[in-house]
């Protein structure tokens, strides 16, 4: 068997970017191997080199097949966050595919400290690693902590109304840089660790939201007051907003994660691994300020 590496979710962000740090550091485009659930969106992967496979997790038969002849894979969460179980069996799948596939190593994009987490799709990285560990291979964690660029899921919109409103009180979470997580990713795939390890991925400082608004402010120049509101107001001024049902928890569950410090945990396991101090959060919205206060 090649010492080849699947990467699943290649036309993701996250998957997109291991790759290409997979390639900057050296890593043969043949022995890459990049798997979507719609190869089309890799057609700038396969110009350069690199085998483009279907990887579907909601099918096993298919999933075994696409992995066959990859020595590690890398399985990057999916982002099916709707309550049914579904993405479990996902994970579930892609676990017995690559070791049906034979497989020598396995590796998964997790949480910090996901037993302990109150965030609702907690469970689900909780049970993918627990099927990792029954599989009988080695198994490499990245724990990814939350991305710098989850700023934009809420930040913009606060920005125009000139206000946050925030169940999370004075818990902080700890940012990292995608880009930097996924570089980490790849100098650990590049030369894997003998057996299993566990790297817990995150920014080098925690900030609460008071600490990040001023920082948004400071860099937009506009003005952002934070507004503490209870678990059930935050809920109910979700309401308006037209979300999908399912997605109500699942935002409502971040404050609580914040609040009870789960996303403000701090590792040096970041910065050892891309050997340099990660992005500062202040760097991020100097860096994005324009696009964040669009």
């Amino acid at each position: 068997m090649s010492d080849s590496i699947f990467i699943t979710g290649a036309a993701g962000h996250l998957g997109g970017k291991v790759i290409e740090h997979l390639l900057s550091r050296g890593v043969s485009p043949g022995l890459i191997v990049a798997g979507s659930r719609d190869p089309a969106k890799l057609a700038s992967v396969a110009a350069r080199g690199i085998e483009v496979r279907e990887a579907d997790f909601d099918d096993l038969p298919g999933l075994t097949r696409s992995f066959a002849g990859a020595a590690t894979v890398l399985i990057v969460s999916t982002d099916t966050l709707t309550p049914e179980g579904r993405r479990q069996r996902q994970h579930r799948n892609a676990v017995d595919a690559a070791v049906a596939a034979g497989a020598r190593r396995l590796a998964y994009t997790s949480l910090p400290e996901p037993t302990a987490s109150p965030l609702s799709f907690a469970a689900d990285h909780v049970r993918t690693e627990e099927a990792l560990a029954a599989s009988g291979l080695p198994v490499i964690l990245f724990r990814n902590g939350w991305y710098q660029e989850n700023l934009f899921m809420g930040l913009p919109s606060a920005l125009k109304s000139g206000h946050w409103c925030t169940a999370a009180a004075d818990g902080k979470t700890s940012y990292a840089a995608r880009d930097e997580i996924a570089e980490a990713i790849a100098v650990v795939l590049a030369n894997p660790p003998a057996g299993g390890h566990t790297y817990t991925l995150t920014g080098s400082e925690a900030f609460s939201v008071p600490e990040i608004a001023a920082l948004a402010r400071n860099a937009t120049g506009r003005p952002l007051e934070v507004v503490d509101v209870t678990d059930e107001q935050f809920v109910a001024g979700l309401g308006p907003a037209g979300l999908p049902d399912f997605l109500i928890p699942v935002l409502a569950s971040m404050e609580v994660a914040t609040r009870s410090g789960s996303l403000g945990i701090v590792t040096g396991d970041l910065a050892g691994l891309i050997g340099r101090t990660p992005k500062p959060l202040a760097t991020f919205f100097a860096e994005q300020a324009g696009a964040l206060s669009r």
